[in-house]
């Protein structure tokens, strides 16, 4: 085997990213934890008390921006899971759509990024439609 088994990625590169991902991931998964603890809590001190309207309204508003963030860190961490198996895989780097290299600049700022920029712009752009 090469020394740069991912796409061209060196193996130091490789093992530095692994560690991001794993240090990411339980930072997200703790997130969750934490988020989850906070809503039990207010819920046994506040109960099932009916708020005024305002209180409520804002609750709402606080439980959709909850729920939206939630939405974002399963993404991400659906995309650092993909992101360790592509390490065990050797795939790590490459694109899962085209197979096409992933710049290391971008996986040094996203270190789950499974697709080039230009496949999850397109991506996105499908998904609002």
């Amino acid at each position: 085997m090469s020394s740069e088994p991912h796409a061209g990625l060196s193996r130091e590169f490789i093992e530095q990213q692994r560690g991001r991902l794993l240090v990411l991931r339980n930072r997200l998964l703790g997130g969750e934890k934490a988020n989850l603890a906070r809503e039990r809590g207010f819920q046994q001190e506040h109960g099932d008390e009916a708020g005024e309207e305002e209180e409520r309204a804002q609750t709402l508003s606080q439980y959709e921006v909850d729920q939206a963030l939630h939405d974002v860190d399963d993404r991400r961490v659906a995309n650092i899971e993909r992101a360790l198996q592509k390490i065990a895989e050797g795939s790590y780097g490459l694109s899962d759509l085209s197979g096409e290299p992933i710049p290391q600049a971008r996986l040094e700022s996203t270190p789950e990024a499974i697709l080039t920029v230009q496949e999850e712009r397109r991506q996105e752009k499908d998904q609002a439609r």
